[in-house]
């Protein structure tokens, strides 16, 4: 009896997550046609007089157009400039500045898709995932082509700041390994040295708990649970992509198309297959979610360096506080209800005794503070499987002279304000 009461509470609380976050995307969805609707009548009636040029100056006489650029790379589910019409991932910081690039990477493709998505939307030419890794995972080998890079001059004269939000800063670190390692056919020049500085917003340097508590089995962190909101997510995104409903995806896209999952290509019978689980991303494990669980990030971590010459900065959030030795959510005024809960999740969140913990030395109490979606032990710097040089800031003059190959830790607590990690 006790068992179907457990059973009974844990599907309410899958139906009122999956409700909650399913009302929460169309929110954002309509938010954004709403605003392009908007946009679109005011240019009707309201028609510009005359273009005004902005001429650029800097008070210190730089010439502004030198400096390098400053690419924004948005975490899961995010998007880039051009998607959801008006809205922005990084609250409008591309609109203040041409120099500021935000591409539209694949917002469920796994880390290393995403990479190279990112190294081809810069450069130019036709993303090129790689032969081995595109047989292995099951898709074409060649996805979307830029006919025009972002930033084609790019190289070791011409580096690039990069700033990454949740899984975007681990995808930069991903990339610029890639860069050391010369692993773009075609561009045996590349190196470390083409990445100036690397800044993290709340990265996912290491895993998270949250993919546990949506789904993922804390076992191996490869596997779903059968029941869970992944698996609604995962048969949401097999409809919406094999549908393939072009204004629909032009406006948001998962970015799986090198799965060729449209049902112009693979037909009722594959739309089957695909929801069974015997083909497409889900099924080969290339796409985003394994990559976040801790396992997922320690396999990760394992190939990645921390540079010698790249500045690297990181600031990790945290919405929770200690009550009596027990971590809590740090308030609910002033926070989303959602929000507040997923909070509270994970700062309960234990890991199964029955299962082998991910890593030698794991202990619950490290994993509790979070923000809602990331834990703050993961936000800081990379440390599994090897601890890489950090430097936690208190203050700024810490950080002067600034030194590269080192990640200086800014910590910000729910009040804005900087904090030494417990």
């Amino acid at each position: 009896m006790i068992r179907w009461w457990i059973s009974a509470l844990q599907l309410a609380e899958l139906f009122v997550s999956s409700m909650v976050h399913l009302l929460y995307g169309f929110y954002i969805f309509s938010t954004a046609v709403a605003g392009d609707l908007s946009q679109a009548l005011n240019e009707w009636f309201i028609k510009p007089n005359a273009n005004i040029e902005v001429k650029r100056e800097d008070p210190s006489g730089t010439n502004v157009d030198a400096l390098p650029p400053i690419v924004l790379v948005h975490g899961i589910f995010g998007f880039g400039k051009g998607r959801l019409g008006g809205l922005s991932y990084f609250a409008g910081a591309e609109k203040k500045d041409e120099r500021v690039l935000v591409p539209d990477l694949g917002s469920l493709t796994s880390i290393y898709d995403r990479a190279r998505e990112l190294f081809y939307y810069l450069k130019g030419g036709q993303v090129d995932y790689g032969e081995e890794h595109s047989k292995a995972c099951g898709h074409s080998q060649f996805g979307r082509i830029y006919e025009q890079g972002h930033y084609p001059e790019w190289d070791e004269d011409h580096p690039i700041h990069f700033v990454g939000h949740s899984a975007g800063a681990q995808v930069v670190r991903v990339l610029q390994q890639m860069l050391a390692d010369k692993a773009f056919k075609g561009y045996e020049s590349t190196s470390e040295n083409w990445v100036l500085s690397i800044t993290s917003l709340s990265g996912a340097f290491n895993g998270t708990t949250r993919t546990y508590l949506d789904g993922m089995q804390p076992e191996d962190g490869r596997m779903m649970k059968p029941i869970c909101l992944l698996q609604l997510c995962r048969l949401g995104v097999i409809i919406y992509d094999w549908l393939d409903i072009p204004w629909l995806k032009a406006y948001y896209n998962f970015g799986f198309d090198h799965f060729s999952t449209s049902w112009k290509k693979m037909g009722l019978w594959g739309l089957v297959d695909c929801l069974l689980g015997n083909a497409g991303p889900f099924a080969t494990g290339d796409w985003i979610l394994p990559d976040l669980t801790i396992q997922g990030s320690i396999r990760q971590n394992c190939h990645l360096q921390t540079f010698p010459n790249t500045f690297y900065f990181s600031y990790a959030t945290k919405r929770t506080r200690k009550i009596l030795g027990v971590t809590v959510p740090s308030g609910i005024l002033g926070i989303h209800p959602l929000l507040f809960i997923r909070v509270l999740q994970m700062s309960q969140w234990r890991h199964p005794p029955d299962v082998s913990p991910p890593y030698k030395g794991y202990r619950d109490e490290d994993w509790q503070d979070n923000d809602g979606a990331l834990n703050m032990i993961s936000m800081t710097h990379p440390r599994l499987p090897i601890e890489h040089p950090s430097h936690f800031v208190v203050n700024d003059s810490e950080c002067l002279p600034l030194q590269p190959g080192i990640w200086l830790v800014l910590l910000i607590s729910n009040k804005l304000t900087c904090s030494r990690y417990q």
